[in-house]
């Protein structure tokens, strides 16, 4: 099962797999050569479709637990200033993606959308300390009557670049529903209250709309 974003780059791919076969098969004679090159041209193929999978993902729902919103490694897990939005002390975990990972975006709580912005900016690698605040990114909060007010942000790197974001304000999320999509790489960072149990400590992989990742 294939993201909906990939649609158009699959399509693409494929059809240039398929000339480039064609031309392999006609032009290059040397048979060894040949074989390389059709290698090399279905590898890059496999990555693409590997890139765009959207896996179904069993998500036990419950207002007091915030699931891991992707697939990826634990690289943050530390108090921090939120700025941005609710300009006080919060826990923030962060999740660097690579290009290997699963790319869709899911919603870490159900709740009320009460806050969703797009940031444009620098491009800097994931895992620099200043992303955060200064790469291309979103910002989105949710709220419910369990948890309070949670925020996530979804930002771009180095190799990542475009962020899609479903996430509209008023919308009524679902906890472990596609959220949006992070093309090539990147990560994803949580917001939580202070008072919130986490269950992961860094290093850690963890798995996009079924792991328990903090509770309140």
């Amino acid at each position: 099962m294939f993201h909906k974003e990939g649609y158009k780059i699959i399509l693409i791919a494929t059809f240039i797999l398929a000339i480039g076969i064609i031309l392999l098969e006609n032009l290059v004679l040397i048979s060894w050569l040949n074989k390389l090159l059709a290698s090399l041209l279905l590898i890059i193929y496999i990555l693409i479709l590997q890139f765009f999978r959207n896996p179904k993902r069993n998500t036990i729902s419950n207002n007091a637990t915030i699931i891991a919103p992707v697939d990826g490694k634990v690289v943050v897990i530390e108090e921090v200033l939120e700025k941005e939005y609710f300009k006080d002390r919060r826990i923030q975990i962060s999740i660097f993606m690579s290009p290997l990972n699963v790319h869709v975006t899911r919603y870490p709580i159900s709740g009320n959308i009460t806050f969703s912005k797009y940031h444009p900016g620098k491009y800097l690698v994931a895992w620099h300390p200043k992303a955060s605040e200064e790469n291309e990114r979103t910002t989105i909060v949710i709220e419910n009557n369990v948890m309070g007010k949670l925020l996530y942000r979804q930002i771009a790197g180095a190799v990542a670049r475009r962020i899609v974001n479903y996430a509209k304000i008023n919308h009524q999320a679902t906890q472990g529903e596609d959220a949006g999509f992070i093309k090539f790489g990147s990560r994803v960072d949580l917001f939580l209250p202070l008072n919130t149990k986490i269950n992961v400590r860094l290093n850690d992989k963890v798995r996009g709309g079924e792991q328990v990742i903090a509770t309140l």
